[in-house]
């Protein structure tokens, strides 16, 4: 028996298009980079934020630079630029066994590229729906900063 096949209607975490209010607005959460790009539609080349649920997370991906971690620690709704790679330390909205067993993810609004947020078609693209009280509703866009050991630049 092929276990790595997928029960039907179950599919892998490491898989799965999560459908969920993230820190900032609805958005779709993955570990998988193709899935992500052929659902909004837009070119496998550009690069995608990448979500972490704890600092220990970060840790292993990168390395912050000393002047920066007190800041990273404190930011809330805050996406970070180190090396042209963009993460975000999020404390998910809802608590869901699914950001336990992930740590990180792939995220990116829950649209189509360059449209408006649309439920209907974001509910249908995603595997997994996680939903809190407050339900989905989109929310201004996180700022943006890029660091590195010497400067530090808002570039939203």
């Amino acid at each position: 028996m092929d276990h790595s096949k997928v029960l039907a209607g179950h599919p892998r975490l490491e898989e799965a298009v999560i459908l969920a209010q993230t820190d900032t607005t609805v958005g779709f959460l993955s570990q998988n980079t193709h899935k992500l790009s052929t659902i909004k539609k837009r070119s496998s080349k550009k690069p995608f934020l990448k979500n972490v649920f704890d600092l220990k997370t970060l840790k292993n991906m990168t390395r912050v630079p000393n002047k920066r971690k007190k800041e990273l620690r404190r930011a809330k709704k805050t996406t970070f630029v180190i090396k042209n790679q963009a993460f975000r330390v999020a404390r998910p909205l809802a608590d869901s066994i699914y950001f336990r067993k992930m740590q990180w993810c792939y995220s990116t609004s829950a649209n189509e590229s360059g449209k408006k947020f649309d439920p209907t078609f974001a509910k249908e693209k995603s595997d997994i729906i996680i939903l809190n009280e407050e339900g989905l509703k989109e929310n201004p866009a996180s700022v943006i900063i890029q660091i590195n050991n010497k400067k530090r630049k808002r570039l939203r």
